[in-house]
């Protein structure tokens, strides 16, 4: 979706795309509706002369081109998207970090990293985080206290254990047909078992220092004229735990139903009015609001991904300016036993057979010494797991990157004057 809209504004010039696959990224443009000429581009110098496009599978040379001032980190790996962080900081290039998962793994210190040698990171404006963090700043720049914010999807409780030979069925596709249409199944489960809506909104608490509720999130089925009702403080008739947090709405009820003017592919962010006169100022201007009038929520129903992710590149690139960064480390996302999980067996990460992610708060998160979801790739369990509980650093053989660990820990070392 990206590369659809790049091509098509003036200021904007491609360098380079690198896949693992050279293949893969030609069809990708293809796809996208490049001319092939327009990536036909030898080398990282000719594509720079002639204004075209160099593919390559090598992502460290793409890093180090001469003439790169913006990288997209779109891998959606998080071991590989911090290593392409911290080179991209060595480089000198501003960061837009599609990749949420690398993000909420160690996106404060990647952060600060780059802060201090002059640079931009950024969250990707079109994903539901940045939308979420500009509504809370835009809330915020008015004087408006912000109750909770986050997003819509799909989800029911029993979506926590879904797998990738499962996931069809819940969203009622057939498994040929999602063949077909090169459907990733680890990725579409990711979306639907929570894990994905857990790390953004550890994303979005991050940004914003919003902390999460002591149990993540509830996924209460809402729609939009009921916002104001539903995320509001469970002590004034809401489902919150507390005001200032991050919550996700789904479009269905737990026995599938559909939800009335749900938000499924939207953002939120539900405000309170500081006194009477504000509060008939929502009713006058047709906000939604509870039977108070004192709670109102304004919305965004849908978002467009990546064809609105030149957003972050061109702010960036020209204004030294990001569409959302994390800025203390507040949240955090554990990895979740799907089923009893035995001794012996391997955790398979996100969107797989064994384990989803959390939200939890990060003070929390490190007290428990919880494992990431991050970092739960191909982990051998030490111990069993029952159904439904963290997973612990104790309970498995940590081996992973030692980098990616080492920035990890400086993370949790900091807490105290991060959080």
């Amino acid at each position: 979706m990206f590369l659809a809209q790049a091509r098509r504004n003036p200021g904007l010039h491609v360098l380079g795309v690198a896949d693992l696959s050279i293949d893969r990224a030609r069809e990708a443009l293809a796809r996208a509706e490049w001319p092939p000429p327009q990536f036909a581009a030898t080398d990282f110098d000719n594509a720079l002369k002639s204004g075209g496009t160099h593919v390559t599978d090598d992502g460290d040379s793409l890093v180090g081109a001469r003439g790169l001032d913006v990288l997209v980190e779109a891998t959606g790996n998080p071991l590989a998207g911090i290593r392409y962080a911290l080179k991209a900081i060595e480089e000198g290039r501003h960061l837009v970090m599609v990749n949420v998962e690398a993000d909420v793994l160690a996106g404060p210190v990647l952060a600060r990293r780059a802060e201090s040698a002059g640079l931009v990171y950024s969250l990707a404006y079109g994903d539901q985080p940045a939308l979420i963090c500009e509504l809370v700043e835009w809330a915020r720049t008015n004087g408006f206290e912000v109750v909770c914010a986050g997003k819509g999807t799909k989800h029911r409780p029993v979506y926590h254990t879904s797998t990738p030979d499962t996931v069809w069925d819940h969203y009622g596709i057939d498994a040929e047909t999602a063949a077909r249409g090169g459907m990733n199944p680890r990725m579409f489960n990711s979306f639907l078992d929570g894990t994905k809506s857990a790390i953004e909104m550890a994303a979005v608490s991050n940004a914003t220092g919003l902390e999460p509720q002591p149990e993540g999130l509830n996924f209460p089925p809402c729609g939009i004229d009921r916002l104001p009702d539903v995320c509001r403080p469970r002590d004034e008739g809401g489902q919150l735990a507390h005001s200032g947090t991050v919550e996700v709405v789904s479009c269905v009820h737990p026995d599938g139903a559909a939800v009335d003017r749900h938000l499924r592919w939207g953002v939120y962010v539900t405000i309170e009015g500081s006194g009477d006169y504000i509060r008939r100022c929502f009713t006058e201007y047709g906000l939604p609001t509870d039977d108070s009038g004192r709670y109102t929520a304004v919305y965004r129903p849908n978002h467009l991904v990546g064809m609105e992710l030149a957003t972050s590149v061109m702010r960036a690139g020209i204004q030294g300016e990001a569409t959302g960064a994390p800025r203390a480390f507040v949240a955090d996302v554990a990895a979740a036993a799907k089923r009893d999980l035995a001794e012996g067996e391997i955790l398979d990460g996100e969107g797989g057979y064994r384990v989803y992610g959390k939200l939890m708060p990060a003070a929390s998160a490190v007290r428990e010494d919880v494992l990431p979801i991050g970092l739960a790739h191909q982990l051998r369990l030490k111990r069993g797991v029952a159904a439904g509980r963290p997973v612990h650093r104790t309970d498995v053989e940590l081996g992973t990157d030692s980098d990616v660990l080492s920035l990890r820990e400086e993370m949790e070392r900091k807490l105290s004057d991060t959080g």
